[in-house]
């Protein structure tokens, strides 16, 4: 947003749209919007205060639920694809280092092979 000069007041919506942003800071910004909120639609400070509060753990929450959906459907795309997550390729390429390694020593001793 662009800087305000004193006495000049943002709108109600620059305001709703700073409140989103506001969803990942602490209660201190919390309560300052649901001060000016309340004192631009003339309700009580507490009741607006714990509307904001109220909005800002839903928003929190719908955010934890889509980034959980997110990565499932991540995850089902992957194996629809027939694709490994780096995890499963670092431990595909560790099995198959380790099972060079053995071969290697089986064929400079041959008689270390088990029955």
């Amino acid at each position: 947003m662009s800087a305000q000069p004193d006495g000049e007041t943002r709108s109600v919506s620059e305001v709703l749209l700073a409140g989103i942003g506001f969803a990942t800071l602490g209660i201190e910004a919390a309560e300052k919007l649901a001060d000016d909120l309340a004192r631009r639609v003339g309700v009580e400070r507490d009741s607006m205060r714990a509307a904001v509060q109220d909005t800002l753990q839903a928003w929190r929450a719908e955010a934890e639920r889509l980034g959980i959906r997110r990565d499932e459907a991540f995850e089902r795309a992957y194996k629809k694809a027939g694709l490994v997550r780096r995890e499963e390729m670092d431990d595909l390429a560790l099995r198959v280092a380790q099972l060079e390694h053995r071969i290697r020593l089986l064929e400079h001793d041959p008689a270390k092979v088990a029955h």
